[in-house]
């Protein structure tokens, strides 16, 4: 009878300790995956045309989150633990970033620096200036691009900083507002952005007073993007298998961005 009593017990035991281990394997796991995300890398996928021509509706792509050191919005949900940067560096103007936008510190946009602090930006017919030294435009063609939910033709512009860094952009219309503006003078702590996409981007051109982006303070920024790990047209659905081939972009897997 002591027997028979005893093998439920045991198997229950056995039970119990193998929902342990497996406890323990989810717990390491997510752990591991949470320092990976907060300390190396976090994947994003582009949403939106605002950086056509070098990131496309569609992209996947790794952002390193070390490049610029670590602030609360590193970590997920941004929990106010501390202000500021830890181990900060000061990022290259050119650099592609994600970072919070500052009117609400929860959304994640993606642009391309152009002013640092201090500097002085201005953009005049289309070119912009920063520092009073125009950054060098070479025109590339023309190619046909949605605006706004219709096609029209858009300049394509080569555009190269004093660095030597150089990236396409597309102008719609220079003779726009936003492509016409006065000074502004970046504060110290805070960048100023643009989209590649001029005529189709909300970038710092734009106050947030006015739903805009307006100056990023350093703290919001959350990393580099680095690479477009894959691709896929605009209409690939997870829940279509068929579109995980059909929509593929091959030609931009695994491209490194500059």
């Amino acid at each position: 009878m002591s027997t028979a009593s005893k093998a439920p017990v045991g198997a229950r035991a056995r039970a119990t300790n193998e929902l342990i281990e497996v406890g323990k394997t989810v717990f390491w796991a997510l752990l591991i995956a949470l320092v990976l995300r907060v300390m190396l890398f976090q994947p994003f996928t582009i949403p939106s045309a605002s950086m056509e021509p070098t990131l496309l509706e569609g992209d996947y792509i790794i952002v390193s989150k070390y490049s610029y050191g670590y602030s609360k919005h590193s970590i997920p949900l941004s929990p106010p633990l501390f202000h500021g940067r830890v181990f900060g560096r000061q990022p290259d103007r050119g650099d592609i970033i994600v970072f919070k936008l500052p009117r609400d510190n929860k959304t994640d946009y993606i642009k391309r620096l152009i002013g640092l602090p201090g500097d002085h930006i201005q953009v005049k017919h289309g070119t912009v200036f920063v520092n009073n030294q125009p950054i060098l435009q070479t025109a590339q063609g023309q190619t046909t691009i949605d605006l706004g939910g219709f096609m029209t033709k858009a300049d394509v512009i080569r555009e190269k900083m004093p660095s030597g860094r150089n990236y396409l952009t597309y102008s719609v219309d220079p003779t726009q507002a936003p492509e016409n503006t006065d000074t502004w003078v970046v504060p110290e702590g805070n960048y100023f952005f643009m989209g590649d996409n001029r005529d189709n981007s909300l970038d710092s051109r734009f106050p947030k007073e006015n739903d805009g982006v307006g100056f990023v303070p350093a703290e919001n920024l959350e990393g580099k993007a680095q690479i477009i790990l894959l691709s896929w047209h605009k209409g690939a659905s997870l829940f279509k298998p068929w579109t995980w081939v059909l929509d593929a972009r091959p030609s931009r897997f695994f491209h490194y961005l500059y």
